[in-house]
């Protein structure tokens, strides 16, 4: 890309706005929101903790199910993505349901002038972190939208688990750089949508790669106190052929028992009241 941020997050923005109307007849967690629960896991619920009454922004929000579990669940939420066929997904999904909502359409850096309130929970999760291309002003956006006490909370496959490759089912290699590069990594391969395999899609991700240090450091330069971090060996979707099922919409690989990280938590809080 030649540092041309601009281009990849254009053509990142088409990809979604693309895949978003798949995802909406695909995903599980549109089911299970029609069907009356919620499309968190049981993970997140005990670490972000009781919800009702608070106000939550969640940042890169897709077509809106995390988000609108929150709202099942009490909150007041505010979802944000860049992509607009993503939040008008999120809206018609949001009306069929009867939850109350707001969905807006913004690129995460250009938040501060889009929205004009402060909140008791920020939230993002599940593969969002190598769409930015800036982590320290993402820590900084997110400490800005952050009350005073107001606690940030993030869930994210593990940066280890993306320097491997299954050369044959069941077998890893460390394969691709773990540290970070500010030029991203074009993915053009013609290879299945990850929520619909009968899905190719016809545009290329750009994406970066953070390391655990470049994630926890630029939240603690944002002024933010880290309360947990924790890790697992299951991940939320199926990255590698050789998976298995660890439960209910989560994998791991059985044969890297307790060797191999694929998810990470973190919760942090703004000092203050």
């Amino acid at each position: 890309m030649g540092g041309n941020w601009e281009e990849a997050e254009r053509a990142n923005q088409a990809l979604w706005d693309e895949i978003a109307p798949v995802h909406l007849r695909a995903y599980e967690e549109v089911d299970i929101l029609r069907q009356g629960g919620i499309a968190l896991d049981e993970i997140e619920l005990q670490e972000v903790g009781e919800v009702r009454g608070k106000t939550l922004l969640h940042l890169q929000c897709h077509i809106g199910t995390d988000t609108l579990s929150w709202a099942r669940l009490g909150a007041r939420v505010t979802g944000v993505d860049f992509s607009g066929e993503s939040i008008a997904c999120a809206g018609r999904l949001a009306q069929e349901l009867g939850l109350d909502a707001a969905f807006v359409q913004a690129n995460v850096y250009e938040l501060r002038s889009v929205i004009h309130q402060s909140f008791d929970i920020v939230y993002t999760s599940r593969g969002v972190l190598c769409w930015l291309r800036d982590l320290d002003e993402w820590a900084r956006i997110i400490a800005h939208f952050l009350k005073p006490g107001g606690i940030f909370y993030l869930m994210e496959s593990h940066p280890f688990c993306h320097v491997l490759d299954e050369t044959t089912p069941g077998e890893l290699t460390i394969t691709y750089p773990y540290f970070h590069n500010s030029d991203p990594v074009c993915w053009d391969d013609p290879s299945p949508d990850y929520a619909d395999a009968s899905y190719l899609p016809e545009r290329p991700s750009y994406e970066w790669s953070w390391s655990i240090s470049d994630i926890l450091n630029a939240l603690l330069r944002a002024g933010l106190t880290l309360e947990l971090f924790n890790e697992y060996e299951r991940l939320f979707f199926k990255l590698f052929r050789g998976m298995e099922n660890w439960s209910e919409r989560w994998y791991w690989m059985p044969r890297y028992s307790g060797k191999l990280p694929l998810t990470f938590s973190l919760r942090a809080r703004q000092p203050g009241a």
